[in-house]
């Protein structure tokens, strides 16, 4: 009788710590793909936000639900976690002519999103037009994103926005090679991000890292189409940049722009330091490995003498091919010169076979430590 009580109190213990689920369909959700279940969704994060039994908000699979504009508030009265096996639609229309995220989570810590289900931003009619972001991280702290699937956002497919301990693992993101700015995780004035076990084919950067972002690891992932893993741009409008300890590390990169990247305007100022670059595959990639202190996407800006000091970036074990003969370049300013680059084991061929493999380099001072190919002469060797 005594052990029958014991294991009943386990048992019992042991629901407490899971907590109460929240479904959304208790709050009266559609989830018919065409009534704007945003109110549910809204009520449904009162209530698990304010449970105090480490509680989870349910968004079930086998339906479509779909979303206009919200923002789920913290803080919550206790850990929490989003169950993400349905799908969440954005409205097939041009729903907003401001800049705006369709999903944001604001000041919410211990925060875990997970699940098997999709977002769509049914991005395709804003490609032409605004500014819309589909999932968005505000001010929240140790924050888990795992196994969720974010397709065709608008703008941007995810965002860390002054965030802390951040582990995102097993997001698959997807948007046609041709569709604009539609970053697939993109971070600012954020530290501490473990990004592992991604997928990422976008119109733009895979993974794009921007200033105020300290200690960032990004490993096991794949990525491309896209602009590749980039590290900016940093110093637009003549502003103070600080990027530092960044590291990627075991990843793949197919029919993408650039392969790692670290782009700065002229006219900024501030520092980015402290990256490792390694173990990268390459296929088909136009540029590599990219430098550039004279970022300018839209051409003809004016010649600056400040510029974003870039240094201690280290290049070890980067293989595969470009598309583009100049396989790197690193092209920095002649007043705040690059410097502490290192490559290490370094084997690039182009992709066409008839043509051999260059680098570029000014105005950077570094070290080789094993094979580079292409050749590479930095400054002082």
């Amino acid at each position: 009788m005594l052990l029958l009580l014991l294991v009943l109190a386990a048992v019992q213990s042991a629901a407490a710590q899971q907590g109460k689920r929240h479904s959304v369909m208790d709050f009266h959700a559609a989830g018919d793909g065409t009534t704007d279940d945003a109110k549910a969704f809204a009520a449904t994060w009162n209530a698990t936000c304010g449970d105090s039994r480490s509680p989870t908000m349910v968004i079930p699979g086998g339906r479509t639900f779909l979303l206009s504009q919200i923002r789920l508030d913290g803080p919550c009265k206790s850990p929490v976690t989003v169950q993400l096996d349905g799908n969440i639609v954005a409205p097939n229309a041009i729903w907003t002519t401001t800049a705006a995220n369709l999903l944001t989570f604001y000041r919410v810590n211990n925060l875990t999103v997970n699940g098997s289900g999709q977002m769509d931003g049914n991005g395709a009619i804003w490609w032409t037009c605004f500014n819309q972001k589909l999932l968005a991280f505000a001010s929240c702290n140790n924050l888990t994103v795992k196994s969720i699937h974010l397709k065709d956002s608008p703008d941007k497919h995810m965002t860390l926005y002054r965030c802390s301990q951040v582990q995102v693992n097993n997001v698959s993101v997807t948007a046609p090679g041709k569709s604009p700015n539609t970053d697939g995780i993109n971070m600012a004035f954020s530290d501490h991000v473990y990004i592992s076990n991604c997928t990422i084919r976008t119109g733009d950067d895979c993974v794009s890292i921007l200033s105020g972002t300290s200690d960032v690891n990004i490993t096991n992932s794949k990525c491309g189409p896209g602009h590749g893993i980039s590290v900016g741009s940093l110093g637009g409008e003549g502003s103070t940049a600080l990027v530092e300890r960044i590291t990627v590390s075991n990843c793949s990169f197919s029919k993408t722009l650039t392969g790692v990247r670290i782009k700065s305007w002229q006219g900024g100022s501030g520092k980015a330091n402290g990256f490792l670059f390694e173990n990268l595959n390459m296929t088909d990639v136009q540029f590599p490995i990219d430098i550039d202190q004279f970022y300018c996407p839209r051409g003809n800006c004016p010649q600056q003498d400040s510029a974003v000091a870039i240094s201690d970036a280290r290049f070890i074990n980067i293989q595969g091919t470009s598309s583009n003969p100049q396989a790197i370049q690193i092209l920095c300013s002649q007043s705040v010169q690059c410097r502490g680059i290192y490559l290490d084991n370094i084997n690039l061929s182009c992709s066409r076979h008839t043509a051999r493999t260059r680098a570029t380099i000014s105005n950077a001072y570094g070290t080789i430590g094993g094979m580079v190919k292409p050749h590479v002469q930095f400054l002082g060797a």
